[in-house]
């Protein structure tokens, strides 16, 4: 069987329109909001913690502002994009369209990804308007911004298929994506923190992210950063797994 260009474009190109139509919510809102948080954050802390490991603390929050719009918006992205022709009752003209599960969540998700990763590049040069900004390993940076933007786009997909109400599809991001992201290490070292509650951050996957991507700027990282590339692959294969079971059984998409 050949791979479907066509189809899996017009979904893409579909998916980025709506972007463009909605670009308040998708891309301007997301920068003031990440914006206030520097100038909050940078305002409230600057003044009382001048650097974090040599890193001055404007610079050291601009990679963990980048990952909280990273994880928020690709999760929102993907899960609304597959929850609407849910809602809508478009979902079985997909499903019985000549296009594969495959190539269904390569469509999704790359334009979920697509529209995180640039929003993490304007926040980027948002941020670099505030504080000198230096990059010491790009490709990493590239890497860990592609790879974190697939796997939540990933979770958020699967968020979309499981959800039955508007509620429901809020419900996870609210309670457990932004309480994970905001204890994460976006305002903070972990060496900050006490020996316990180091010990219990450690728990939180989100660290991992942050602190692979943090290094990957300033050549600093609360883990190792070998581990933070394994637990973004191991988050990303478990989202892949799920998303071919969804498929395989058809949970709550021809229902």
């Amino acid at each position: 069987m050949s791979f479907n260009h066509h189809g899996v474009w017009a979904i893409y190109k579909f998916e980025m329109a709506r972007a463009k139509r909605t670009l308040w919510q998708s891309l301007v809102a997301p920068v003031i909001t990440t914006s206030l948080y520097f100038v909050v954050f940078g305002a409230a802390m600057g003044g009382r913690l001048s650097d974090v490991a040599g890193v001055p603390y404007g610079a050291f929050l601009v990679p963990g502002l980048i990952m909280l719009s990273l994880f928020t918006q690709s999760v929102s992205n993907a899960s609304f994009g597959i929850y609407f022709p849910k809602f809508s009752g478009t979902i079985y003209e997909i499903l019985s369209a000549p296009i594969s599960p495959l190539e269904a969540v390569i469509a999704y998700v790359g334009a979920a990804a697509s529209k995180s990763v640039i929003l993490g590049l304007v926040i980027l040069a948002t941020g670099a308007c505030f504080v000198p900004i230096t990059i010491e390993h790009p490709l990493w940076m590239i890497g860990f911004l592609l790879l974190t933007a697939i796997s939540f786009s990933l979770f958020g997909f699967i968020l979309g298929i499981w959800a039955r109400s508007f509620e429901e599809l809020q419900f996870v991001p609210l309670l457990i994506i932004t309480p994970l992201t905001f204890l994460g290490g976006v305002f903070y070292s972990l060496d900050m923190l006490s020996p316990l509650w180091r010990a219990v951050t450690l728990f939180n996957p989100v660290v991992y992210l942050i602190s692979g991507f943090r290094w990957s700027f300033y050549g600093m990282a609360d883990v190792s950063l070998w581990l933070s590339v394994a637990i973004s692959l191991g988050f990303l294969l478990v989202c892949s797994v799920v998303l071919w079971w969804i498929f395989k059984s058809g949970y709550r998409l021809k229902a």
